[in-house]
């Protein structure tokens, strides 16, 4: 079904894709083009009750949700619900729709749908669905009204909100298999024209989008993988793509005098995480929750804020990052020390190290590199040996989820962005307990902690300062048995065309623009 293309692509074949992609526009008479070059692939996960990767910077163009929310005012915006209220008991919602909405495929959206396509991803159980728990049912009270009944008062506004598993999408193309041919069935202003698998997608501006098209408004949005972060910068200072994710401190620093750049600085809810194996067996040295605090206290989070992250980010408390809400003080937080390091190892029987393991991130993403270089650098002090390797996405997580536990890397590093703005979103995709894991890549259990986190969960809709409590406790658990740690909470900075207006961050969203809100000038 796709169309497989090199990781590797030297700056003239890039160059050369676009310029051939540029000549399929020739002729649409005044269209004006965005192009926005990605780190990693376009498109994981093509269906839309499935997706939980980077495919949201592109799909939440495509496809739309019931609310928008706004994490800088707490506030939700109508967005296919014109309106919404909910009961005194916080139990049953009840949302307006907004009427002559139209899918991509020209059928009208409705109540009907927007049960259909919830329960469908309810029923199919992967990506982001977890966020549907505390929902008993759907009804439809007429073509334009329905009401969500929860069983537990919960933060439904923050779910129906939700960048992932919150699409409405028209439920009579709602085929996985269609999905992952390349097809979207969304409301969204752009639909999708042009796919080249993981590698590439183009949008077109659909003409019956409820918004309207008087303004200014780009007509085509492409979207390119292109993992060297020095090509990105090449195409962004010639004109040639207007807007990138995550380019190296360094460039970002030589970007700023550039007076055809912008660089739009935002807060963000994303962090940069590693997750050591528990699972390995008793012989091994991670098995051992001594060695793991000592791996932990040997991270020079100092030096990855300051020479990794830039003045874009801070040291983490916790793996819930400052911001969100759920952020706690009362965290504990490993500190750079080499002499606990030691001494714990010494407690764990290893006092001279002696022993190797494997860290794998995500290749091409200098931000984990850097930061497993600096790692690797502090453990030789402590004589121990860390293999930093560099890997493709479905490598990375395929090395991580391989049937023996003693197969899988020893430490897993990658970023972690909100599904939905709730620190439901860290603590249960990466630390609950999975059968098989999805992302709980350290294979945590520990059923005291899943219980904080659903009864916190339970009741954030009705007492949110106890909530945070609960949850600032669940996470004092994954620091004292070390299952993981958070090395940064990363602050946005995004370079974007000095020439386009209308762009805002915003950090329930992670690295998308939505693109109706902006023109060129």
């Amino acid at each position: 079904m796709f169309k497989n293309f090199s990781l590797r692509m030297d700056i003239r074949g890039v160059i050369f894709l676009f310029a051939a992609i540029s000549l399929l526009f020739v002729g649409a008479a005044g269209a004006d083009i965005a192009t926005y070059l990605h780190s990693t692939e376009v498109t994981v996960f093509w269906d839309p009750s499935e997706g939980f990767s980077s495919e949201v910077i592109w799909q939440s163009n495509a496809y739309e949700t019931l609310l928008r929310y706004d994490p800088l005012t707490d506030k939700f915006t109508p967005v296919l619900a014109e309106s919404y209220e909910k009961s005194s008991d916080g139990l049953s919602w009840t949302f307006h729709l907004r009427k002559g909405v139209k899918f991509h495929t020209g059928r009208e959206m409705d109540a009907e749908a927007v049960k259909s396509s919830i329960d469908r991803t309810i029923a199919i159980g992967k990506g982001a669905s977890f966020i549907w728990k505390p929902l008993d049912s759907i009804e439809v009270v007429d073509k334009y009204t329905v009401v969500f009944h929860l069983k537990t008062p919960g933060t439904l506004g923050l779910v129906c909100s939700s960048a992932y598993s919150a699409y409405i999408f028209d439920p009579d193309f709602a085929n996985r298999d269609w999905f992952y041919a390349g097809h979207e069935c969304g409301t969204g202003p752009y639909m999708l024209e042009i796919f080249e698998g993981d590698t590439l997608v183009v949008l077109k501006r659909f003409d019956d989008y409820w918004g309207g098209w008087k303004d200014r408004h780009f007509d085509k949005i492409v979207y390119k993988w292109v993992p060297e972060a020095g090509t990105r910068r090449l195409m962004i200072e010639s004109g040639q793509a207007d807007f990138t994710n995550r380019l190296p401190i360094e460039t970002i620093k030589a970007l700023e005098s550039n007076p055809n750049i912008k660089l739009v600085k935002t807060p963000s809810f994303q962090n940069l995480i590693a997750l050591f194996n528990t699972a390995k067996s008793e012989d091994h040295p991670i098995a051992n929750p001594l060695v793991r605090k000592a791996l932990a206290y040997a991270v020079p989070y100092g030096d990855v804020v300051k020479n990794v992250f830039g003045s874009y980010g801070r040291e983490s408390r916790g793996v819930v990052p400052f911001g969100l809400w759920g952020y706690s003080e009362r965290v504990k937080q490993y500190t750079y020390s080499l002499k606990t390091a030691r001494t714990l190892l010494a407690q764990a029987g290893y006092p001279d190290g002696g022993f190797k393991l494997l860290l794998s991130y995500t290749a091409g993403d200098e931000y984990e590199r850097r930061t497993a270089e600096l790692w690797k650098s502090t453990l030789a002090n402590l004589g121990i040996d860390l293999e930093v390797r560099g890997m493709t996405w479905d490598g990375h997580t395929g090395l991580a989820q391989a049937a023996d536990p003693n197969e899988r890397q020893d430490i897993f590093v990658f970023w972690w962005w909100p599904d939905f703005a709730h620190p439901y979103s860290f603590l249960s995709s990466l630390f609950e307990t999975q059968e098989p894991p999805m992302y709980n890549f350290s294979y945590y259990k520990n059923p005291v902690y899943d219980d904080l986190i659903n009864t916190a969960t339970s009741i954030a809709g009705q007492d949110r300062e106890e909530a945070i409590n609960m949850y600032a406790e669940a996470q004092n658990l994954i620091m004292e048995d070390a299952a993981g740690i958070a090395a940064g909470d990363l602050t946005y900075v995004h370079p974007i065309s000095a020439n386009i207006e209308g762009y805002v961050g915003n950090a329930a969203y992670p690295n998308v623009v939505f693109w109706y809100e902006c023109y060129r000038k």
